[in-house]
């Protein structure tokens, strides 16, 4: 009997897959929302019978996917399936919301590498290249604009500028790879957890945005990578390149924290909702002048615990 509820169960998930699949592929316009639902029908199922089943389950997939969606629909049902496998087995193996985000983090992380080598040995599409050559037209566009404006002097200077961004946005592509895999783990749980709600019954949901607290240990991660930064100045450095990431990483990550002690504050202080969010849109608005000050108040926040600070002295 389970045996055959399972396998009823593992059918009509798939099905409901290829059915998205086919809506992100055929219907542009609902591409991008159906990115956050794809991986659904992988969490419900890996939530029920954990990670074994489901993995038959992305096979069949897969197999179905080429057929009925062109084989460019093969990496992304591969990354769906598996950033919704690791959300979904962390579900089931009851871990808090937090360690199911770091393994859908990971999943997704896998994906997106599988995706960038598949279409670049299948389909001869080089990322890195593409993204050059994206920025080099924005930046001859820029130019351009400089020059119309009759701003010729600068135009030089401007130009180093941008080839010297240009530069770092390469260097830095494993950064914008896991920060995509943390966005996408973040509003996929988020919303698997709504609808496992509503079919299993199952109080799971997200603790309140205040109470996220990063291991202590990411403070060492982040000054050891600053520490080689500066040791290796050599750009082209594979280290200097490892540590370049990893600092960036790890400081949007302190970043985070502090938004997140930011709420706790105000909420400690039984302050207005809107206060800690204006300090957010202020901050994507305006990163050059709040970003560094909100990571620094996240490295003190992790370092010297105010939030224990606060609740002893009240």
């Amino acid at each position: 009997m389970n045996q055959s509820k399972r396998l009823k169960e593992g059918a009509l998930l798939t099905a409901i897959f290829i059915v998205l699949i086919l809506v992100s592929v055929f219907v542009p316009v609902l591409s991008f929302f159906a990115m956050f639902v794809l991986p659904v029908p992988f969490v419900i199922y890996a939530s029920r019978y954990d990670w074994r089943p489901a993995l038959i389950m992305l096979a069949v997939t897969m197999l179905l996917s080429i057929l009925f969606a062109t084989l460019f629909s093969l990496p992304v049902t591969l990354l769906m399936g598996l950033g919704g496998i690791m959300i979904g087995s962390a579900i089931y193996r009851k871990l808090t919301p937090y360690e199911t985000w770091a393994r859908g983090t990971f999943g997704f992380i896998i994906g997106l590498l599988f995706a960038f080598v598949f279409t670049q040995y299948v389909f001869g599409v080089n990322w890195v290249n593409e993204l050059e050559s994206m920025m080099n037209e924005s930046m001859d566009m820029t130019i351009n604009t400089f020059e119309q404006f009759g701003m010729g002097e600068q135009t030089e200077e401007a130009r180093e500028m941008l080839e010297a961004s240009l530069d770092m946005l390469v260097n830095l592509l494993p950064v914008f790879i896991a920060l995509i895999a943390i966005g996408l783990a973040f509003l996929s749980q988020w919303v698997s957890y709504k609808i496992i709600r509503r079919l299993d019954n199952k109080e799971i949901k997200f603790p309140p945005f205040r109470h996220l607290r990063f291991p202590v240990s990411l403070i060492w991660v982040y000054f050891f990578a600053l520490i080689i930064t500066l040791i290796v100045s050599e750009q082209s450095n594979i280290f200097h390149l490892a540590a370049e990431n990893l600092l960036v990483l790890t400081g949007v990550l302190m970043a985070i924290q502090g938004f997140s002690f930011i709420f706790y504050y105000a909420h400690h202080k039984n302050m207005s909702k809107a206060i800690p969010i204006l300090i957010v849109v202020l901050t994507i608005l305006f990163p050059m002048l709040f970003f560094y000050l909100v990571r620094i108040l996240g490295i003190i926040d992790l370092g010297f615990g105010l939030r224990d600070r606060l609740s002893k002295k009240e």
